[in-house]
């Protein structure tokens, strides 16, 4: 729980606390769901409140500017406000409270920034409901086309462009968007660590760390085909179940994530007829992989499309994401900033790592993470440590806007 002691940041994070709280204790904010267009009214009136002018682009992300970024580019912060399935509080929203909580700071010392200052709310950043991770950031860099997202379906068969449109959002503009793009100089997004990196010797029991690097990433559909066929009077030798063939691929996958020095996880899974009495036609499942290395995670892919393919399964790449590595100039520069603050990669993808990968001089500020849990309703950051990331991401920003 945060209290008073957070000041503007404890507002904001008890105003936006409820919004898409399930009763496992996480949180269920899709986009473009009614959840959504809460937290998105919500930022909308909050940065309204700090004098900033908001725009959104073709992506439907949210833009909050204190200057005028078409004359200079300038400097932004912010993360995204919604969630994985049952996720935890802090991934996401941690970065857009404490950016606005750095940029009321400022305002509040007198600062006048040299440059625009700029907050940010990306939309689908997780990709829970459509697939694909950092959604909006790919639209607007053309790391995904209009095609594609126009392709993609959520579980009740909604395409984007449908869900946009019940959102109240226009989207016959989507794809790239240079006139977004132009308007950022810099990018530092802050983000709970992912992980407990900080919180151990090796990085000095750290608050703050920087980032320096994401690990290549992807995920893959495994499609096992079968036969349906009544569970109970069916022989087991007439039987063409799938779930056979997915049950040995998860092993494999375990098998050949360790052999290669990679994770990978079957996280999401599919089944149809989904009964308990009937044998699957088909079991559809998606695999997450991640390595420090692009040819480690390649590997784990070779050998478990093959072993797969044996089973008579189709895997399809629905993203992929190779090593991307923020900019080293401005890491050290944060890091100096913040007094020595440690530097440290992360095997979690997140829009700074799309907006680095088009070019765009881009840093990261990661708050510790005692338990190293996330993606769960059990993911944490102690309030004094929350305290410590809005004071960080005040100084950065007074830095480099000055």
């Amino acid at each position: 729980m945060i209290t008073a002691e957070g000041g503007g940041f404890a507002r904001r994070w008890a105003e936006i606390e409820p919004v898409g709280r399930a009763a496992s204790g996480g949180y269920r904010r899709f986009a473009w769901t009614a959840e959504d267009a809460l937290l998105r009214e919500w930022f909308a009136g909050e940065t309204a409140a700090l004098g900033l002018d908001l725009t959104v682009d073709r992506a439907g992300n949210q833009w909050a500017w204190w200057g005028d970024p078409d004359a200079t580019p300038g400097i932004v912060t912010g993360s995204h406000l919604d969630s994985v399935p049952d996720g935890g509080a802090f991934d996401g929203p941690l970065g857009v409270v404490s950016a606005l909580a750095a940029v009321e700071a400022l305002k509040d010392e007198g600062f006048t920034p040299g440059k625009p200052l700029g907050v940010v709310n990306f939309v689908d950043e997780e990709g829970a409901r459509f697939g694909v991770a950092c959604a909006g950031s790919r639209l607007i860099t053309g790391a995904m086309s209009a095609d594609r997202a126009a392709g993609l379906r959520d579980a009740d068969g909604t395409s984007i462009p449908e869900a946009m449109r019940s959102a109240g959002q226009d989207p016959r503009h989507l794809g790239r968007d240079d006139e977004t793009l132009q308007r950022i100089g810099t990018f530092v997004e802050l983000h709970v660590e992912q992980g407990r990196a900080l919180a151990t010797p090796e990085y000095g029991d750290a608050p703050i760390g920087v980032g320096t690097a994401i690990w290549p990433h992807g995920r893959w559909r495994f499609d096992f085909a079968g036969e349906a066929n009544h569970a109970g009077t069916t022989r087991l030798a007439d039987r063409h179940d799938p779930m056979l063939g997915y049950a040995s691929t998860v092993l494999a996958a375990r098998e050949f994530a360790g052999a290669h020095d990679a994770v990978a996880t079957f996280g999401k899974l599919l089944v149809e007829p989904n009964g308990v009495n009937a044998i699957p036609s088909l079991v559809r499942a998606w695999l997450d992989a991640r390595a420090p290395s692009e040819s480690s995670v390649q590997g784990v892919l070779r050998d478990l499309t093959a072993a797969a393919r044996d089973l008579g399964a189709t895997v399809t790449e629905e993203s992929w994401t190779g090593n991307t590595a923020f900019d080293t100039s401005l890491a050290d520069r944060l890091s100096q900033i913040l007094g020595g603050a440690p530097l440290l990669g992360t095997g979690a993808g997140h829009d700074a790592g799309i907006l680095a990968t088009a070019g765009v001089s881009t840093g990261m500020l990661f708050v510790r993470n005692p338990t190293g849990i996330s993606h769960s309703p059990a993911e944490f950051a102690q309030e004094a440590d929350c305290v410590a990331g809005v004071e960080a991401l005040t100084t950065v920003l007074r830095e480099l806007a000055s």
